[in-house]
C-alpha cells in the first residue's frame, strides 16, 4: 500500500496501529534504515537485527506517536538508540577525542575542508579508496559515525539529524568537525591524497 507521509491523518492511523499504514511505513523506510545501520559500522547480520528491532519498537510504541516530528525522524531516533545499545553490547564504544587540535586549521567556518582531498581520477582505484574510507569510518565513535551517515549519506537535514541524535545544532557541528577530521587523517595515513 502506498501511503502519503504528508497525510494529516497519518499520525492518527499510526497511533491506531492501522496494519496497512504500519506496513506502508515499514516498506517505505526498511532499506534506508538497513543502509544506515550498515553505514554505522554494523556487519550485515548485526544491521539486520538492529533494523528488525527498530521496526519492532516502532510497531510496539506506535500508539505513542504524536506526529510532532516526521515518522522518519522517529524511526531514525529508535535506530540510533538500537545502534548505541549494540555498540555497547559489543564493547566497541570509543571515547570521543579533543576538538582543539587541527580542526581550525583544516576546516573553514562552514565546516568544509580548507584543502580538500584531490579527486581520484583513476577508476581502478575507486573500489580501493571506498574500502579505505569504509575502514576509516568504522574507526570513529558511533555518534560521530551516525552524524556523518545521516547528514552525508542519507542527506537528512541538520534539524532532523539533531532530533535523531538528541543533540543541539552546535553539538552536531562539533560532531561533523570531528568525524571529517578523523576521516581525513585516517585517509591521509593510508596514503590517500598524497603526492606520488
Amino acid at each position: 500500500m502506498a501511503i502519503s507521509m504528508d497525510d494529516p491523518q497519518l499520525a492518527v492511523r499510526i497511533r491506531a496501529k492501522d496494519p496497512e499504514t504500519l506496513q506502508g511505513i515499514v516498506e517505505t523506510y526498511l532499506g534506508q534504515i538497513f543502509r544506515s545501520a550498515r553505514g554505522a559500522g554494523l556487519n550485515p547480520e548485526q544491521a539486520e537485527e538492529v533494523t528488525q528491532a527498530t521496526f519492532t519498537i516502532f510497531i510496539e510504541q506506535a500508539s505513542r506517536f504524536e506526529g510532532r516530528s516526521h515518522v522518519r525522524t522517529w524511526l531514525f531516533g529508535i535506530l540510533y538508540n538500537k545502534i548505541s545499545e549494540e555498540r555497547r553490547r559489543l564493547g566497541r564504544e570509543q571515547r570521543m577525542d579533543d576538538i582543539e587540535e587541527v580542526v581550525e586549521q583544516r576546516f573553514n567556518a562552514s565546516g568544509r575542508w580548507v584543502n580538500p582531498p584531490q579527486p581520484v581520477d583513476d577508476q581502478l582505484h575507486a573500489s580501493e579508496i571506498r574500502g579505505l574510507f569504509e575502514d576509516c569510518l568504522l574507526a570513529v565513535p558511533t555518534q560521530q559515525r551516525m552524524a556523518f551517515v545521516l547528514r552525508e549519506v542519507e542527506n537528512l537535514s541538520s534539524d532532523e539529524t539533531c532530533k535523531i541524535l538528541d543533540v543541539t545544532a552546535t553539538n552536531l557541528g562539533v560532531l561533523m568537525y570531528r568525524v571529517r577530521n578523523r576521516l581525513r587523517e585516517c585517509l591521509e595515513a593510508k596514503g590517500v591524497n598524497k603526492e606520488p
